[in-house]
């Protein structure tokens, strides 16, 4: 290897300036350049209308795929504030589009990050070639025009305003994105899920782009998780003996809440799916805790009904999920994730927390009804006997 090929000094470095490090590395920021990126691209810009309702500042969040390839974001809230903000060389509106954030998503147990990133949506206006912003905010209605992670137009009053609220709406860049397809489906998906996991969340997702007309959905659940597991279930629901065993509790232990709803159906397989402060989970204390309260319920009701002898062994947490449909939903104060997806909760206390939970319940409804509670107990030995 020659001099010149070891040489490293500062005419080597690189520094890109504003958002062009953005543009020039959009995956680090959105994920990736496929329709993957554009859909996290609508979830940055929806955030903060999610969390507008979830705070009940707003009652809906209307997300519009139009036919021209843009997204409309729309939110009745109270309008994002349009006075200038100290420091910023601009109105509040500008800095959230056109600053970077830091910390988005971390407002608390309520405070939603609908992807994986948070990164705010002034990232989805350096990736698209035009953004526009309306807010109907104190009787007036304003616009602004953005391009590239830039203000192009002045903040400008255009005229009054009845009610209240923000819409923002972007069109990718196509020099940064090779597929400019977004998939209503993979949207769909995510806003279901969010809509499950916190009621009062009132969603509608619309398709203009069809030639042979729009479709759209309402997504709204006032049943919570409980609406999450007859979903999972589909069409096995209907005929299945079990009722859903579904509650919420507040508990100081673990500064947070839970959510929880299960129940065996009438098949071998296993649905469980585990959330944290509204973010899917691959596992965590929060499911460990989960299968410990299960496993604990079913195998003290069985020894007090005789139904294991006393040289059976318990039921272990990795027997019991023969025919069960599960959604362990947490919201915590200081959610501690493991790893960089963020995909394992990592709070040592949740597990006692959700696990003595469950089994409360779980033991009360087993003794309410000696028939199902033998049903249950039959159908996990069976699957134990399968595996």
């Amino acid at each position: 290897m020659s001099e010149e090929d070891t040489r490293y000094d500062a005419s080597h470095i690189q520094v890109l300036q504003g958002w062009e490090a953005v543009r020039k590395r959009p995956g680090m920021y959105v994920g990736s350049t496929n329709e993957r990126g554009l859909r996290q691209m609508v979830f940055e810009v929806a955030d903060r209308a999610v969390n507008e309702v979830l705070a009940g500042r707003a009652a809906s969040v209307d997300i519009t795929l139009t036919h021209d390839g843009g997204v409309r974001v729309a939110d009745d809230g109270p309008g994002v504030p349009i006075a200038d903000m100290e420091g910023a060389g601009g109105s509040r509106l500008e800095a959230l589009l056109t600053q970077m954030q830091a910390g988005v998503g971390t407002g608390g147990r309520y405070d939603v990050t609908i992807g994986f990133c948070g990164v705010g949506p002034a990232v989805v206006n350096a990736l698209s070639c035009l953004m526009t912003a309306e807010v109907r905010r104190g009787g007036a209605r304003w616009v602004q025009e953005y391009a590239r992670g830039v203000a192009t137009t002045p903040l400008t009053e255009v005229g009054t305003a009845t009610g209240s609220g923000t819409i923002i709406a972007f069109w990718p860049d196509a020099d940064i994105f090779g597929a400019m397809e977004f998939s209503f489906e993979g949207l769909e998906e995510r806003f279901r899920e969010l809509a499950f996991l916190n009621k009062g969340l009132d969603i509608s997702l619309t398709d203009l782009r069809r030639p042979d007309g729009s479709r759209s959905v309402r997504l709204r659940f006032p049943d919570g998780t409980r609406d999450f597991v007859d979903f999972l279930d589909g069409h096995t629901a209907a005929s299945t003996p079990m009722d859903t065993i579904a509650f919420e509790r507040e508990d100081p232990r673990m500064a947070g809440e839970m959510e929880v709803a299960f129940r065996w159906c009438n098949c071998p397989d296993e649905r469980m799916q585990s959330f944290a402060n509204s973010r899917p989970t691959v596992g965590g204390t929060h499911m460990v805790g989960f299968r410990d309260g299960v496993a604990a319920a079913v195998t003290a009701y069985a020894r007090e009904q005789g139904l294991l002898t006393p040289m059976d062994p318990d039921f272990g947490a990795d027997r019991i999920g023969a025919g069960l449909t599960a959604i362990v939903s947490v919201k915590l104060d200081r959610p501690e994730f493991q790893g960089a997806t963020r995909g394992v909760l990592g709070n040592s206390e949740v597990r006692d927390c959700v696990g003595q939970a469950v089994q409360d319940h779980l033991g009360r409804w087993l003794k309410e009804d000696p028939e199902r509670a033998a049903a249950v107990i039959d159908q996990i030995v069976q699957g134990a006997r399968r595996d």
